[in-house]
């Protein structure tokens, strides 16, 4: 009977169990809140990396009194962007020619030996300044002093006889005149006077000769000056025909330089010369650094070298210091116009294009506007303007490659007095050079980054007009 009951199948015989896993559903809600989260504060930290302000804490820190900004190019805040200013003043600058030169003295002596002997004594030490005669050396004198004496007693035996010949013509001119000699008798006694007397004298030119031959023998100086490197040493036996000489002695104080300038400029130059003007030079060393004397002009060459377009002039200068050397290499600038009460301004406000130049001007508001101008003369670290400023004038030094037509800026000067002086900066004020303006002519505002039309800078230096 059992066997007919149906049985259900084991796993329907009893519900199932609910699975242990199935609370564990919602974690995954919880999970991408998470994620969310963290994208979030990610965006965050990106804001704020882009949005907040950049800048070194400590320069901003001082910047902010003084109204600069920091970071660059003013400040990505929008800062005020601090430049170095300088004003136009009134004063005097000079016009130059400036013309390479050589110290040239003015005597340079070699001593010779007029003489030939041994070379006996030296009395003067390398580099000495001698004065003029002072004896420099001696040349052994005892061959000269025997031919004194040799022609002193030649001069003694022919006057005994010029002397006895003397007395045989009077005696004959007596017996002439009693008829007691024939007439030739006294001419042949008057013809032997003659001789004798030119004998004598003869005899006594070797006297002077022997005496001289003894003056040379002691070398004397021909100028005062400098001697240079004994060229003989004492023993040696020197010859009057020797080209090399003794010694050297060049003259120092005053001394001279030969400069040269175009050809162009020699009329400014003569007609100055022609006033009886005394014109100033300036010797600078070679690399013009250094200021080493200052002379006066004292002559101009008698031509003009063909091949170079230039004519040489001499400048005479004291050098009693010693601070010009011979065949120094030195730069000679001469003075031929002082100009005064004019407008000067530093030249490192100056900027320049291919065909004009121009100043960025600080008006009362601190903002820049860009002012043509035209230069005269430059000297230095000045600069003339004959038009476009007036003294008292302010103008950007250095700074302008931040500036456009308008730019509020925050100036300062260079120094106490309120002149730039080429670049040298004050305070927060960068320091440097200006550069060279874009191609064309400023019309206005530039761009920031382009080199075409406007005042914007890009780099460079600053030149002479």
């Amino acid at each position: 009977m059992n066997q007919n009951v149906p049985t259900a199948p084991p796993e329907q015989a009893a519900p199932p169990l609910p699975s242990p896993r199935a609370p564990q559903a919602n974690p995954p809600r919880r999970s991408r809140r998470g994620w969310i989260w963290l994208v979030l504060l990610a965006a965050a930290a990106i804001a704020a990396y882009y949005y907040w302000p950049k800048g070194d804490g400590a320069s901003g820190a001082t910047a902010t009194p003084t109204g600069g900004a920091s970071g660059k190019k003013g400040g990505r805040g929008g800062g005020i962007p601090p430049v170095v200013v300088s004003k136009a003043t009134r004063g005097n600058i000079g016009v130059y020619f400036t013309g390479l030169g050589n110290v040239t003295p003015i005597y340079t002596v070699t001593e010779h030996t007029l003489v030939n002997g041994q070379l006996m004594n030296v009395f003067f030490k390398e580099g000495d300044t001698v004065q003029k005669d002072q004896q420099l050396a001696q040349i052994d004198p005892r061959p000269y002093q025997v031919q004194l004496e040799q022609a002193e007693g030649q001069l003694v035996h022919d006057q005994a006889l010029l002397d006895n010949a003397r007395v045989d013509q009077k005696r004959y001119e007596t017996l002439l005149a009693q008829n007691a000699v024939p007439e030739q008798t006294l001419a042949t006694q008057k013809a032997l006077v003659a001789q004798y007397e030119g004998t004598v004298k003869a005899d006594q030119g070797m006297i002077d000769s022997a005496k001289l031959n003894l003056v040379y023998c002691d070398i004397r100086a021909k100028i005062t000056g400098r001697v240079g490197l004994r060229l003989v040493d004492p023993g040696n036996i020197v010859h009057a025909t020797d080209s090399n000489g003794l010694l050297v002695i060049t003259q120092v104080d005053p001394i001279s330089i030969i400069f040269t300038v175009a050809e162009g400029r020699l009329p400014a130059v003569m007609d100055k010369l022609r006033q009886h003007q005394t014109l100033r030079v300036d010797a600078y060393n070679a690399d013009e650094s250094k200021k080493l004397a200052t002379g006066t002009l004292t002559t101009i060459d008698n031509q003009i070298d063909q091949t170079t377009g230039s004519v040489r002039l001499r400048a005479t200068f004291d050098n009693k210091d010693n601070v010009l050397f011979p065949n120094e290499m030195v730069n000679a600038r001469l003075l031929v116009e002082e100009k005064r009460n004019v407008v000067l301004l530093s030249t490192a406000a100056v900027q320049r294009t291919t065909n004009s130049q121009y100043v960025f001007l600080v008006k009362p508001d601190n903002t820049v506007t860009v002012r043509t101008i035209a230069v005269g003369t430059t000297e230095g670290d000045q600069t003339e303007i004959t038009s476009g400023l007036a003294a008292g004038d302010v103008v950007v030094m250095t700074g302008v490659d931040k500036l456009n037509e308008g730019t509020k800026v925050n100036p300062q000067f260079a120094n106490a007095q309120g002149q730039g002086r080429g670049g040298a900066g004050a305070g927060n004020a960068p320091a440097g050079t200006p550069g060279t303006p874009a191609a064309n002519a400023p019309s206005g505002t530039g761009s920031k980054k382009g080199a075409g039309s406007g005042p914007k800078q890009a780099g460079g230096g600053k030149s002479k007009p």
